[in-house]
């Protein structure tokens, strides 16, 4: 226990180590503070205040997005069903005129070849 502690020298590198822990911890106390702040104020706005903005209004970016995605959706299913009816009336037509050819009936050719 007879070791004194004696002062270490700050070096350049700890030194600005240290500035720049101080900067980073100063700019996340601000935003929480400045969070804290804005998230008062928003609570003490009055509850009768309309949710939705007029049809008029501008759209935000999201609203925009979310449009274009549902109407991407929309067409490509869409162009599902008109496949599905192009493609079951092409099967169709290939029966009945295989049932045509062979002289048999719609039906029984059908059940057969499930």
């Amino acid at each position: 226990m007879n070791e004194r502690s004696e002062p270490k020298q700050v070096c350049r590198r700890n030194a600005l180590t240290f500035l720049g822990y101080a900067g980073v911890f100063g700019l996340v106390a601000s935003s929480s503070i400045f969070a804290a702040s804005e998230a008062v104020a928003q609570t003490t706005a009055p509850a009768a205040a309309p949710t939705t903005p007029p049809a008029d209004a501008p759209k935000s970016g999201t609203e925009r997005r979310q449009e274009r995605r549902s109407g991407r959706t929309e067409r490509r299913q869409e162009r599902r069903a008109g496949r599905t009816e192009r493609r079951q009336a092409r099967r169709t037509g290939r029966d009945e005129r295989r049932d045509a050819r062979d002289g048999t009936t719609t039906g029984a050719a059908t059940e057969q070849k499930k």
